[in-house]
Protein backbone atom coordinates (compact mmCIF):
# COMPACT_ATOMS: atom_id res chain seq x y z
CA UNK A 1 0.00 0.00 0.00
CA UNK A 2 2.63 2.66 0.93
CA UNK A 3 4.04 2.37 -2.61
CA UNK A 4 0.91 2.29 -4.36
CA UNK A 5 0.48 6.29 -2.33
CA UNK A 6 4.42 6.71 -3.55
CA UNK A 7 3.32 6.53 -7.09
CA UNK A 8 0.05 8.31 -6.61
CA UNK A 9 1.85 10.89 -4.46
CA UNK A 10 4.47 11.38 -7.47
CA UNK A 11 1.98 11.88 -10.12
CA UNK A 12 -0.04 14.22 -8.04
CA UNK A 13 3.27 16.19 -7.40
CA UNK A 14 4.38 16.42 -11.39
CA UNK A 15 0.89 17.34 -12.43
CA UNK A 16 1.14 20.03 -9.34
CA UNK A 17 4.03 20.96 -10.49
CA UNK A 18 3.02 21.29 -14.47
CA UNK A 19 0.04 23.57 -13.42
CA UNK A 20 2.36 26.55 -11.09
CA UNK A 21 4.79 26.16 -14.41
CA UNK A 22 2.17 26.43 -17.38
CA UNK A 23 0.40 29.47 -14.66
CA UNK A 24 4.01 31.21 -14.54
CA UNK A 25 4.83 31.48 -18.07
CA UNK A 26 1.47 32.50 -19.10
CA UNK A 27 1.77 35.04 -15.86
CA UNK A 28 5.15 36.25 -17.65
CA UNK A 29 3.53 36.33 -20.95
CA UNK A 30 0.64 38.50 -20.27
CA UNK A 31 2.71 40.51 -18.63
CA UNK A 32 4.89 41.03 -21.45
CA UNK A 33 2.36 41.92 -23.54
CA UNK A 34 0.74 44.44 -21.27
CA UNK A 35 3.91 46.28 -21.36
CA UNK A 36 4.60 45.89 -24.96
CA UNK A 37 1.25 47.17 -25.55
CA UNK A 38 1.80 50.39 -23.62
CA UNK A 39 1.19 53.43 -25.88
CA UNK A 40 3.17 56.62 -26.05
CA UNK A 41 2.64 59.92 -27.28
CA UNK A 42 3.26 59.64 -31.12
CA UNK A 43 2.36 55.89 -31.69
CA UNK A 44 0.03 55.01 -33.91
CA UNK A 45 -2.66 53.29 -31.81
CA UNK A 46 -6.39 52.13 -32.32
CA UNK A 47 -6.96 54.13 -35.53
CA UNK A 48 -4.92 57.17 -34.95
CA UNK A 49 -1.91 58.91 -32.96
CA UNK A 50 -1.87 59.08 -29.20
CA UNK A 51 -1.68 62.52 -27.84
CA UNK A 52 -2.36 61.83 -24.31
CA UNK A 53 -1.61 58.88 -21.85
CA UNK A 54 -2.45 59.00 -18.48
CA UNK A 55 -0.46 57.92 -15.27
CA UNK A 56 -1.66 54.36 -15.18
CA UNK A 57 -0.46 53.67 -19.01
CA UNK A 58 -3.35 52.14 -19.47
CA UNK A 59 -5.69 55.31 -20.66
CA UNK A 60 -5.52 58.02 -22.16
CA UNK A 61 -6.52 60.13 -25.75
CA UNK A 62 -6.12 59.60 -29.74
CA UNK A 63 -6.70 62.34 -32.07
CA UNK A 64 -7.65 61.10 -35.75
CA UNK A 65 -4.44 61.34 -38.23
CA UNK A 66 -6.39 63.94 -40.85
CA UNK A 67 -8.06 66.57 -40.05
CA UNK A 68 -12.17 65.61 -41.26
CA UNK A 69 -12.65 66.44 -44.92
CA UNK A 70 -15.85 67.97 -46.19
CA UNK A 71 -17.46 71.03 -45.11
CA UNK A 72 -20.89 72.87 -43.45
CA UNK A 73 -19.08 76.33 -44.25
CA UNK A 74 -16.43 78.41 -46.25
CA UNK A 75 -14.58 76.02 -48.08
CA UNK A 76 -13.32 72.13 -47.72
CA UNK A 77 -12.52 71.04 -44.46
CA UNK A 78 -14.36 74.17 -42.69
CA UNK A 79 -17.15 73.39 -40.60
CA UNK A 80 -19.78 75.18 -38.53
CA UNK A 81 -19.84 74.31 -34.73
CA UNK A 82 -23.15 72.18 -35.02
CA UNK A 83 -21.59 70.33 -38.80
CA UNK A 84 -18.39 69.82 -36.51
CA UNK A 85 -19.98 67.91 -33.68
CA UNK A 86 -21.60 66.12 -36.75
CA UNK A 87 -18.39 65.13 -39.08
CA UNK A 88 -16.76 63.97 -35.77
CA UNK A 89 -18.43 61.52 -34.84
CA UNK A 90 -18.35 59.55 -38.60
CA UNK A 91 -16.94 55.82 -38.00
CA UNK A 92 -13.28 56.34 -39.03
CA UNK A 93 -10.70 53.99 -39.64
CA UNK A 94 -12.79 51.18 -38.45
CA UNK A 95 -13.72 52.92 -35.36
CA UNK A 96 -17.15 54.33 -34.34
CA UNK A 97 -16.54 56.12 -30.95
CA UNK A 98 -15.09 59.77 -32.57
CA UNK A 99 -15.95 62.71 -31.28
CA UNK A 100 -15.44 66.38 -30.53
CA UNK A 101 -12.85 67.03 -28.51
CA UNK A 102 -13.68 69.13 -24.91
CA UNK A 103 -10.78 72.62 -24.67
CA UNK A 104 -8.78 70.81 -22.53
CA UNK A 105 -8.52 67.12 -25.20
CA UNK A 106 -8.10 70.17 -27.87
CA UNK A 107 -5.02 71.70 -25.79
CA UNK A 108 -3.73 68.12 -25.25
CA UNK A 109 -3.66 68.05 -29.25
CA UNK A 110 -2.24 71.43 -29.67
CA UNK A 111 0.90 70.75 -27.34
CA UNK A 112 1.35 67.53 -28.63
CA UNK A 113 0.74 68.23 -32.44
CA UNK A 114 4.23 68.31 -33.91
CA UNK A 115 3.63 64.20 -33.07
CA UNK A 116 -0.03 63.95 -35.14
CA UNK A 117 0.80 65.73 -38.36
CA UNK A 118 -1.35 67.26 -41.07
CA UNK A 119 -1.91 70.44 -38.36
CA UNK A 120 -2.97 73.46 -40.32
CA UNK A 121 -1.85 76.80 -38.78
CA UNK A 122 -5.94 78.06 -38.31
CA UNK A 123 -9.02 77.29 -35.67
CA UNK A 124 -10.27 73.73 -34.78
CA UNK A 125 -13.59 73.61 -32.72
CA UNK A 126 -14.07 71.71 -29.28
CA UNK A 127 -17.12 70.45 -27.80
CA UNK A 128 -16.77 72.67 -25.36
CA UNK A 129 -20.21 75.76 -25.17
CA UNK A 130 -19.42 79.21 -23.67
CA UNK A 131 -22.99 80.06 -24.32
CA UNK A 132 -26.25 79.37 -26.59
CA UNK A 133 -24.43 80.73 -29.36
CA UNK A 134 -20.94 80.47 -28.84
CA UNK A 135 -18.57 77.77 -28.24
CA UNK A 136 -14.66 77.36 -27.72
CA UNK A 137 -11.96 76.75 -30.51
CA UNK A 138 -8.05 76.80 -30.26
CA UNK A 139 -6.00 78.90 -33.11
CA UNK A 140 -3.16 76.56 -34.31
CA UNK A 141 -1.08 78.75 -35.26
CA UNK A 142 -0.66 80.74 -31.49
CA UNK A 143 -2.50 78.08 -29.41
CA UNK A 144 -4.72 80.85 -27.89
CA UNK A 145 -8.08 79.57 -27.09
CA UNK A 146 -11.26 81.73 -27.67
CA UNK A 147 -15.20 81.23 -27.73
CA UNK A 148 -16.98 81.89 -31.09
CA UNK A 149 -20.18 82.04 -32.85
CA UNK A 150 -21.47 78.32 -33.48
CA UNK A 151 -22.19 79.93 -36.76
CA UNK A 152 -18.20 80.35 -37.73
CA UNK A 153 -16.59 77.66 -39.41
CA UNK A 154 -12.87 75.98 -38.26
CA UNK A 155 -11.25 72.32 -39.18
CA UNK A 156 -12.15 69.41 -37.02
CA UNK A 157 -9.70 66.70 -36.00
CA UNK A 158 -12.09 63.98 -34.04
CA UNK A 159 -10.75 61.86 -31.09
CA UNK A 160 -11.45 58.89 -29.02
CA UNK A 161 -10.33 57.38 -25.57
CA UNK A 162 -8.30 53.87 -25.01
Amino acid sequence: MDRLMTRYEKKYVTRLLTVFLLAGLSMVTLSSLSSAATPKIGDSFNGGVVIYVDGTGQHGLIAAKADMTGSSGKGEGFFNWYGAKVAANKFLDGYCDWFLPNKEQLNQFYIHRSSVGGIVDTYYWSSSESDDNKAWAQDFSNGQQLDGKKTNTSHVRPMRIF
